[in-house]
């Protein structure tokens, strides 16, 4: 069984930048594919970012491409999210997730993150 547990959520102005985290325990990080997904008030969970075992491959949610960028440390069993040039579209409860396929598909996501909270101000 994988734990994650995520941080590094807050308020912040738009324009701005935040660095998320995610540390797991409880697997063997290197096999897991991971990512990031988020949900807005209303609205259905939606991929922001993959990353593979070793972090050679990434891919992005369109929304994100440019602004975003995932990585992970094997080591340290953590996967971040560097998210800069922040809108108040971005604003939503954004979880990690660790899969053991690549890339992760949401309807079959093996292990979730309880989530944080980002919140964009205009």
């Amino acid at each position: 069984q994988v734990q994650l547990v995520e941080s590094g959520g807050g308020l912040v102005q738009a324009g701005g930048s935040l660095r998320l985290s995610c540390a797991a325990s409880g697997g063997t990080f290197s096999s897991y594919a991971m990512g990031w997904f988020r949900q807005a008030p209303g609205k259905e969970r939606e991929l922001v970012a993959g990353i593979s075992y070793s972090g050679a491959n990434t891919y992005y949610g369109d929304s994100v491409k440019g602004r975003f960028t995932i990585s992970r440390d094997n080591a340290k069993s953590t996967v971040y999210l560097q998210m800069n040039s922040l809108k108040p579209e971005d604003t939503a409860f954004y979880y990690c997730a660790a899969d053991f396929s690549f890339p992760l598909y949401l309807d079959s996501i093996d292990y979730w993150g309880q989530g944080t909270q980002v919140t964009v101000s205009s």
